[in-house]
């Protein structure tokens, strides 16, 4: 179970509203690449991503919370995926690998973040050369899902924060009915 904005719901139940896959195959994931899933939660994006990457690419996911760490752990074993390597920690303090990823993916959680500025350096250090950042986040719209109005970052500070961590932003552009989508490279 995950949560937003006081209620709680499932995976089937969100992806009423969010398809991991499409969202996945949108953003260029292809097999034998290296995608970093940073605040992973239980798995949402991690799972299909570790599928889509196959053998010959790797999965790297972390989350501050154990619980969620232990239940997407659970869920890599029941799947048989060999390519997923989990960290619990703050996103603040874990650069998960040098240079090594295709792609680091923000799926809802960049506004969550203590330190948004810290994390994306981490980021930085963690993309090839020719990786995308993507920071797929809830558009400041009221919506009857979602954290509360305030915390969410608006399109335009969410870019703002990106390229003054050093990236350049290509696309932005709406996810659906409740999300955007930031697309940058370094």
């Amino acid at each position: 179970m995950e949560h937003f904005g006081g209620i709680l719901r499932d995976e089937q139940e969100r992806r009423k509203w969010q398809n991991p896959e499409d969202i996945l195959s949108e953003i260029g994931l292809r097999p034998g690449m290296t995608f970093a899933d940073i605040g992973c939660g239980q798995g949402f994006f991690t799972v299909p991503a570790a599928k889509i990457v196959g053998d010959s690419g790797k999965v790297y996911a972390s989350d501050i919370s154990e619980p969620n760490i232990q239940k997407l752990r659970e869920k890599v074993a029941s799947e048989k995926l060999k390519n997923v390597i989990l960290e619990t920690g703050k996103a603040e303090d874990l650069i998960l690998c040098s240079a090594c990823a295709d792609i680091v993916f923000f799926g809802i959680v960049l506004h969550d973040f203590e330190d948004p500025r810290k994390v994306l350096a981490n980021a930085h250090s963690m993309l090839k050369p020719f990786g995308k950042l993507i920071d797929l986040d809830w558009s400041k719209e009221s919506s009857e899902i979602g954290p509360p109005l305030h915390i969410r970052f608006s399109e335009e500070k969410a870019i703002q924060l990106i390229e003054s961590s050093g990236f350049h932003v290509q696309v932005v552009k709406k996810s659906g009915s409740y999300h955007y989508i930031v697309m940058a490279n370094l």
